[in-house]
């Protein structure tokens, strides 16, 4: 059973790349044979220990889905189930999505829908079965522009029918009216090549990149100084981080990413299919092997609050606790047997606290942290955007795969992406110290790849035509990741922008409604009217350009703040922290946000560097309150 698990021959270390089919893409970065050594080596490394473990694992099954499955489960996923199916005429939630989304990202939408209702028909399934051309013309009809400010897009063929891989020819009557004003306002932007552009969607990017000589600066070859240095232009209105938004425009945030990364994929030729797991008996307890949500259920009675499996954070720690400049930290394995006999050890005691860890060595704790990693039952990366991560290195542009992989990283369920953000955390850190410990950003990516890319579960008949160029592709990406970690944590500015829009457009809705209820029940109206005489006298208090911050953690509890062109998110924090009174003051200043509270936002916390004038701007309506992350 256990040649089925593996997705390479067992002799890597002696394995010679296919020249012609590796030089291809500029993703692969020149990486010869002599640099893929590491690869090879902790390929045969994974494959020593589990010849070593006695217990036979169960290979997680990936399922094939049938016709129009995979477009229905994208629907789903989307948010957008109500556009088919029994519930197909409740839609209207579904309209108010739709009405925020761009040209591009309809597109994707009306392609996957149009397979849907295609497989219905010849299915004949017992549904009301919309067409497609009727659901965008309602929502059409019912607005006027799409949140870009674009005319919305009428048409029903989808983007990448004609389209070549860079997306410079073909379907050009589709996407022209959309061109124009995107093309001059990529024109009117200071954007350099290595800045990331979160302002205008990463589809509407590529549609609009006539020239592929644009991206020839991001495809040059070679070590770690050769990747670009991306960075991220500041934005007034304050960067928005994973775990700044509430929960409810996280779910928002998940299907524009979804949808958005589906047309980025349309646009650029690359299909991108979501793979689906068949339910697999796992363990319920224990440490490895585990699920990440049962693990996280176990560790959060020890210690409430957790966010990443206690076992994890504990390994690292003892790796860090020795030094970092050991030289082949990660590279080296452990001694086989003794990190079986430790991991046996750790199952029986780490819970009981009796488990010594002054006797691990550092080597094979390294070993332990990549075992945990493989022995996930779902990878880490999870069996649904696996195949999509490992996609990204055949995205023409660098540029184009840092889009990819962040809302990739959108997508992920939070213990996954809260795990993973902690691996590449400490996996810089390993490199920090390449001085001496001789792990550069290309080593530690080398042998981390097979421990993230290659899965038990996945069918090996695809990657064995490739092996060098697949092994030289995740190994890329495991860079990217490494290298980029800070922008990928990053939600683009057009979704936010979407979500506030989505939000404004539900708020429009709920007040037809309540205008209906108003209409029909007087008492009901009279309270809203003595509520709205009761409200006035406040209003009048804060004069126009001031705002009301409330902070009722801290000794001021409230301050009217005058809004000026330079005044800062950290400059109004740092001025309540200064008002001393008999409290004493028990926050730092590291430990306190500013967040921006309703109006068109659930809830944002904002970065010190948010200009609250132009944020102000952007959310009238919204309420101020100083808080720390955990309140």
């Amino acid at each position: 059973r256990r040649t089925g698990q593996y997705t390479m021959n067992h002799d890597y270390s002696k394995k010679t790349p296919d020249g012609a089919s590796f030089d291809r893409a500029g993703s692969q970065d020149s990486l010869d044979e002599l640099s893929m050594d590491d690869y090879w080596k902790e390929l045969e490394n994974i494959h020593e220990t589990r010849g070593n473990n006695h217990e036979e694992r169960v290979a997680l099954v990936v399922k094939e889905p049938d016709e129009g499955e995979l477009e229905e489960e994208w629907l789903k996923e989307a948010g957008l189930s109500n556009l088919f199916g029994e519930s197909s005429g409740d839609s209207l939630e579904s309209m108010v999505f739709l009405s925020t989304l761009t040209r591009t990202q309809k597109a994707a939408v009306e392609k996957r829908v149009e397979t849907v209702t295609q497989t219905m028909r010849k299915k004949n399934r017992q549904h009301q079965i919309p067409d497609v051309r009727d659901i965008f013309r309602l929502q059409n009809d019912s607005k006027g522009k799409v949140c870009d400010g674009s005319e919305p897009s009428t048409v029903r063929t989808s983007v990448n029918r004609n389209e070549t891989q860079d997306g410079t020819k073909g379907n050009t009557k589709q996407l022209s009216s959309y061109e124009k004003p995107q093309k001059s306002l990529l024109e009117d932007m200071p954007f350099s090549d290595t800045d990331i552009n979160l302002e205008i969607p990463f589809a509407e990017q590529a549609a609009n990149l006539k020239d592929s000589s644009v991206g020839k600066i991001c495809k040059s070859g070679g070590g770690d100084t050769l990747l670009p240095n991306f960075r991220l232009p500041k934005d007034k209105t304050g960067t928005t981080k994973i775990g700044d938004l509430a929960p409810q425009d996280m779910k928002k945030v998940y299907s524009l990413a979804l949808i958005e990364l589906t047309a980025l994929y349309d646009i650029l030729g690359t299909e991108f299919k979501q793979q689906k797991a068949v339910k697999i008996k796992t363990k319920d307890s224990g440490l490895f092997g585990v699920p990440l949500s049962v693990l996280l259920e176990q560790d959060q009675k020890k210690v409430p609050g957790t966010k990443i499996p206690l076992i994890f954070q504990k390994l690292i720690a003892q790796i860090e606790e020795t030094t970092l400049e050991t030289e082949g930290l990660l590279r080296i394995p452990g001694v086989a047997t003794r990190v079986k006999s430790l991991c046996q050890e750790l199952e029986a005691k780490f819970y009981e606290g009796t488990f010594s860890w002054e006797n691990v060595k550092q080597h094979d704790a390294a070993s332990l942290l990549k075992l945990f990693i493989r022995d996930l039952p779902q990878p880490l990366l999870t069996v649904e955007y696996l195949k999509a991560f490992q996609d990204v290195q055949n995205l023409p542009m660098k540029k184009q795969q840092l889009q990819a992989l962040n809302l990739l990283v959108l997508l992920l369920p939070e213990a996954n992406r809260n795990t993973l953000k902690v691996l590449l955390e400490f996996l810089q850190r390993v490199i920090d110290h390449r001085d001496k410990n001789k792990m550069t950003l290309k080593n530690v990516a080398m042998v981390m790849a097979p421990n993230l890319f290659t899965f038990h579960g996945f069918g090996s008949k695809t990657i064995e035509q490739s092996d060098f160029v697949m092994a030289a592709g995740t190994a890329n990406v495991m860079r990217f990741m490494i290298q980029y970690q800070k922008l990928l944590w990053t939600i683009p500015k057009f979704i936010v922008n979407q979500v506030r829009k989505q939000n404004t457009e539900s708020q429009k809705k709920e007040k037809k409604d309540k205008a209906m209820k108003k209409l029909l029940k007087k008492m009901a109206y009279d309270r809203e009217k003595h509520e709205k005489q009761e409200k006035t006298p406040n209003d009048a208090d804060v004069p126009q350009g001031v705002i009301r911050v409330q902070a009722p953690h801290l000794s001021k509890v409230s301050m009217a703040i005058q809004l000026t062109e330079e005044l800062k998110a950290g400059d109004i924090v740092a001025r309540f922290l200064s008002q001393k009174s008999g409290n004493v003051q028990t926050l730092k200043k590291e430990e306190v946000f500013l967040y921006e509270i309703g109006g068109n936002i659930g809830e944002r916390c904002l970065d010190d560097d948010t200009y609250m004038k132009d944020l102000y701007q952007l959310n009238p309506n919204a309420e101020w309150v100083i808080k720390s992350k955990q309140s």
